[in-house]
């Protein structure tokens, strides 16, 4: 290694070496009045870590001071920049139960929600945070009635709960796939019952048919007079509610079919 290069690698250790001491010098001092100036400064700078770090060393020296509140608040915050959202939504949660006057109690509680909300999955994975995050919303919305964060509320519940329509509707339609057609039936119902107002309705009682036909047609035949029948009746349901239904097609040759189905099982001697 040249003299040149060992000298420049040398310095840049060095220069390392102040930098860190000077940060690590600071938390070392004891000094609260400093070390909580500095760690709004770095909070300020958007330098999350050391604010953090800062705020750590001072929180328990100002408890119960009129500093301490903007202090959590901001911990708090400092969690959630990090994208730590676990433990965002806890000192969220905890400087609203420390801080019960607070003016900042609300957007602790809309963020207590929100950290939830992000860490809500993909539709595929285990919608448990989101419906922790939906439940979080809906107290605040029924918390401050008058906040001007309602219409974001309700707009990340209806995001949230369309995630869990199509995890519902992904589990249903796998049941479906995998022809265990009467599991099938059961999941795209109880997803009509959590999901009334869902914008693909017609689509999930389409398919609510689709299971009920193929479910009769793999049957003992003893089974299939009673489960055509269902079928029949839940088209009738079907076109009742869309009676100028985009599945028109679908449902004629299902009809067909089924009637059909009856008819040889009506001559074979079998009552529906």
């Amino acid at each position: 290694m040249s003299k040149s290069v060992f000298f420049l690698l040398f310095v840049s250790i060095l220069l390392g070496t102040s930098c860190k001491s000077e940060f690590e010098k600071l938390r070392e001092t004891g000094d609260v009045k400093a070390l909580l100036t500095n760690a709004d400064r770095y909070y300020a700078d958007g330098e999350y870590l050391k604010a953090q770090t800062l705020y750590e060393t001072v929180l328990g020296s100002i408890r119960g001071k009129a500093e301490s509140e903007q202090a959590y608040f901001n911990y708090a915050y400092t969690q959630y920049y990090l994208g730590r959202y676990t433990l965002s939504a806890f000192y969220f949660k905890d400087f609203s139960s420390k801080f019960l006057n607070s003016q900042l109690r609300e957007e602790a509680d809309f963020m207590k929600a929100f950290s939830n909300y992000k860490l809500s999955p993909s539709y595929r994975l285990d919608q448990t945070n989101s419906q922790k995050a939906i439940n979080e919303f809906q107290l605040f919305v029924n918390t401050y009635p008058t906040s001007e964060r309602i219409e974001e509320c309700n707009r990340l519940i209806d995001q949230l709960r369309r995630k869990m329509q199509e995890k519902a509707y992904a589990e249903a339609e796998l049941y479906f796939n995998l022809r265990n057609y009467e599991s099938a039936v059961s999941s795209f119902e109880n997803l009509m019952k959590d999901f009334p107002e869902s914008s693909d309705s017609e689509q999930v009682r389409f398919m609510i048919i689709r299971s009920l036909f193929l479910y009769a047609d793999n049957s003992v035949v003893t089974k299939q007079p009673e489960r055509y029948t269902s079928v029949m009746n839940k088209m009738e349901e079907f076109r009742r509610k869309y009676p100028k239904t985009r599945f028109g097609k679908d449902l004629a040759e299902i009809k067909k079919t089924t009637n059909k189905k009856i008819k040889e099982l009506r001559n074979e001697g079998y009552k529906i």
